[in-house]
């Protein structure tokens, strides 16, 4: 008894934050990777034809996307090395890829709503079939 409650007490003080961590971090990096890819095939193309004066909006946002999923790919690869590796720089480097992340994707999200935010506000219904 005394060893299973050992087990259970390192799981909780020492697996379990960082497998919360883990968990979220991939959940979160799913989430906006599917969000990247709606706007991609279906927002993005209908931007271009309600608006081709977007068209260079529209290719900053798209290559936006692109380094944001090449930093989304960092938090994958370091999340999942939570727990796989010993020592503090998995976590370092998760850390600095959370960083990188924040900056790039909260800059993209700022220009995204003032550059087309005007035009999607005009649309009457979504011209996704238009």
């Amino acid at each position: 008894m005394k060893r299973a409650y050992y087990y259970l007490r390192t799981f909780i003080n020492e697996v379990a934050p960082l497998w919360k961590l883990r968990v979220n971090c991939l959940y979160y990096c799913r989430f906006v990777h599917a969000h990247h890819h709606v706007e991609d095939v279906a927002l993005f193309p209908a931007l271009r034809r309600m608006n081709p004066a977007l068209g260079p909006v529209v290719d900053r946002l798209v290559a936006d996307h692109r380094k944001v999923s090449g930093l989304l790919d960092q938090i994958e690869a370091s999340a999942y090395a939570l727990g796989a590796q010993d020592g503090t720089a998995p976590r370092a480097r998760l850390v600095q890829a959370l960083n990188d992340l924040s900056t790039d994707l909260l800059e993209h999200l700022a220009f995204e709503e003032e550059a087309i935010g005007p035009t999607l506000l005009e649309w009457q219904t979504w011209q996704f079939d238009a």
